[in-house]
């Protein structure tokens, strides 16, 4: 029988963090799965344990930060967030130093959910902020790095984000168009993406690998 695993999730509240979270406390392939939070958020299972620590303070329990798979679906928005250095500090420092301390620690595997046209030589800001965390997360050298690039994701938040259901509304009636390489501009259901996140950590299989919609659906 394989050596079930342990995981630590990042972003445990969001929208693909809430089903992945869900995902690795069913997956019988994880033996303990810690969440990396700013509090407590209620929820409650045998093989789950809770951190408590933000892009501030990650580096007061970078001893504690211990598992074999890293989750990161850390993210926030300009509405949210509208300076744009303290965007960066949680967008791109905080998974980059997430990444680190648990590379340290033994990790190896660290599966990030990034965004589509993740660049970083972009013009547009979140696009290169997202891919330089990308390209510095890669160069750590994990055994294991897969990278999801998601486009407009479907599901329901906790939040509200105006121009995301408006998205939404106009990329129901446009994703049937989006074909062959336009495919990755597809919305996607979040818990696609969490199911993907899931049964691609545990395929162990070595290497920098890239998903978009079409290679997220087919590890659903």
């Amino acid at each position: 029988m394989a050596t079930r695993k342990s995981a630590i999730l990042f972003g445990a509240t969001g929208l693909i963090g809430g089903h992945l979270l869900q995902e690795l406390l069913n997956c019988p392939a994880y033996a303990a799965v810690t969440i990396v939070v700013r509090r407590d958020t209620g929820v409650r299972h045998a093989k789950l344990s809770q951190l408590f620590a933000d892009h501030r303070s990650l580096d007061n329990i970078r001893e504690q930060l211990r598992g074999d798979h890293i989750f990161c679906c850390v993210g926030t928005t300009k509405k949210k967030t509208p300076d744009l250095d303290e965007y960066y500090r949680i967008d791109h420092d905080y998974p980059v130093a997430a990444a680190q301390y648990t590379k340290d620690n033994g990790a190896s595997a660290f599966l990030l959910v990034s965004a589509v046209g993740a660049n970083p030589a972009s013009s547009n800001f979140y696009l290169r902020m997202k891919g330089k965390t990308e390209r510095d997360i890669i160069r750590l050298g994990f055994e294991q790095t897969h990278v999801f690039r998601p486009s407009l994701l479907t599901g329901d938040r906790r939040e509200k984000r105006g121009m995301e259901s408006l998205g939404r509304a106009i990329f129901k009636v446009i994703n049937s168009l989006l074909i062959n390489g336009l495919s990755k501009y597809k919305a996607i259901p979040a818990a696609w993406v969490s199911k993907a996140l899931c049964r691609v950590a545990i395929t162990g299989e070595q290497g920098v690998h890239t998903y978009h919609w079409a290679d997220i659906k087919k590890r659903i």
